[in-house]
């Protein structure tokens, strides 16, 4: 008998979000091993069910609610695994502010899902989260993840020398923002009415 889908967090007109679960692991899996010629030197998603474990343990446990939250990007129309938008170091208080994570999944990538997959975790983060900055780091030679980002509205604020260890290596990135004023200018031009579970 199959199982009932798991209820979605947010809703688009072409994709959905919601935190990974454990049984997700399969299809994650499978989709990280066809991507790892698009995801090449920037990201290194979970290739093992131990990772893929601790990936829901850290941005999908209630333990971690506070400080992560993780959303799997899905199609729509068959259900299909798209991408993924993690928040890491959620700080409120004063700073009320985040780092947003992000990567499509091969063959999805090109066709405009993460375009909207990205507007609905910001109205996640601005909205329900109630954070006044979302941060992306991306690495320069990342040409798509760059133009993803400009694309939806962050502003370019600096550049991070040797920022991030990634397989074995220092990386430098280019360092994005979203603030929520600035959410609130450019949203309606990349949603109409998602709709959000309390």
């Amino acid at each position: 008998m199959p199982t009932r889908p798991i209820p979605a967090t947010i809703t688009g007109a072409r994709v959905y979000l919601r935190p990974p679960r454990s049984r997700d692991a399969a299809a994650f899996l499978a989709a990280a091993k066809d991507s790892r010629a698009l995801h090449g030197p920037w990201t290194r998603p979970p290739e093992t069910p131990a990772r893929f474990a601790a990936f829901v343990k850290r941005f999908a446990s209630r333990a971690a609610i506070t400080t992560h939250a993780g959303y799997l990007v899905f199609r729509r129309e068959d259900d299909a695994l798209v991408g993924v938008f993690n928040f890491s170091e959620i700080v409120h208080g004063a700073f009320q502010s985040t780092y947003l994570g992000y990567f499509a999944f091969a063959p999805h990538a090109g066709n405009g899902y993460m375009t909207e997959g990205m507007a609905l975790a910001l109205d996640i983060a601005f909205a329900r989260l109630k954070l006044h900055r979302v941060e992306v780091n991306i690495q320069p030679s990342n040409v798509r993840s760059l133009r993803l980002a400009q694309r939806v509205g962050f502003t370019r604020e600096g550049f991070s020398r040797r920022y991030v260890k990634i397989a074995g290596r220092w990386r430098d990135h280019v360092r994005l923002a979203m603030l929520a004023e600035d959410w609130r200018k450019v949203r309606r031009r990349h949603l109409r009415n998602p709709r959000q579970r309390p």
